[in-house]
């Protein structure tokens, strides 16, 4: 068995029941050109190719890449060499999806390239530890940034939880499946992305704070005009960033220019 690289995050899940999981999540189906990030010793590879029009597998690791056409023999494939986070998303057609078990150093920058692209996925199957998929579909009360970027762009849904004994070698925690399914219409059409997340990372800057100190912190605005402004889209000063819904921080952007266009 190929030896694993401690540098790449690399654990093999060789479990068919997982591996079809992750496929089931992903929709996967015979009109479908699936793009796997880290395809590995192609386990799931294996799985998607028999499911999907076409498979197209970005690998990093410069050996994985080379075999992995000689371990999965299948006419729908296409192997590249590359780093995922350089990858040209605009080749690919559209609505494609993704499925992927991805080492934890990469999680939050593909879930950023993905959401964020010009030409996003339609419908997306992860692997990650079982921490962040959680954190992924979180509900207010335990909402952080990836929580909020996830939700402001697609529907999440919790899937299979995948023991990490069925890995080789196994991480020191177990891992989930998460579903993200891309939605078909903004999520709100009266603020653009960049205005929402400016306030929701402003919000953030300060987590253990109340929203008052870290929105003020944050837009370097006095504690009354963070009052005024908190008044003025219902929510309490007393309350903290994880606490507010999406539809919160939507009124607090919706707020921020009808209390003062020059704050």
């Amino acid at each position: 068995m190929t030896e694993t690289k401690k540098s790449l995050g690399q654990h093999w899940l060789h479990d068919e029941t997982a591996l079809l999981a992750v496929a089931d999540a992903a929709e996967v189906g015979p009109d479908d050109t699936v793009l796997e990030v880290g395809p590995g010793l192609g386990t799931l590879t294996n799985v998607l190719v028999q499911r999907a029009h076409k498979v197209v597998a970005v690998e990093f690791d410069t050996d994985l890449a080379r075999d992995l056409s000689s371990r999965v023999l299948a006419d729908n494939l296409e192997v590249i060499h590359q780093d995922i986070l350089a990858f040209d998303l605009s080749k690919l057609p559209r609505d494609y999806k993704v499925a992927a078990n991805i080492p934890y150093y990469l999680t939050s920058k593909l879930v950023r390239l993905l959401l964020e692209s010009p030409k996003p996925p339609a419908m997306t199957a992860l692997l990650v530890q079982k921490e962040v998929a959680e954190r992924m579909a979180a509900q207010p009360g335990a909402l952080s940034i990836l929580g909020i970027s996830v939700q402001f762009y697609c529907e999440a849904t919790l899937r299979e939880m995948v023991p990490a004994k069925l890995f080789t070698p196994p991480p020191e925690v177990d891992s989930q499946i998460i579903q993200l399914v891309r939605r078909s219409h903004p999520l709100f059409t009266d603020v653009t992305p960049q205005q929402y997340f400016r306030i929701v990372r402003a919000g953030f800057s300060e987590k253990r704070k109340k929203l008052r100190s870290s929105l003020s912190g944050g837009l370097h605005l006095s504690k009354e005009a963070a009052d005024a402004w908190l008044a003025t889209a219902q929510i309490s000063p007393e309350a903290r960033a994880q606490e507010l819904s999406l539809e919160d921080w939507h009124r607090l952007v919706t707020a921020f220019d009808r209390i003062s266009p020059d704050l």
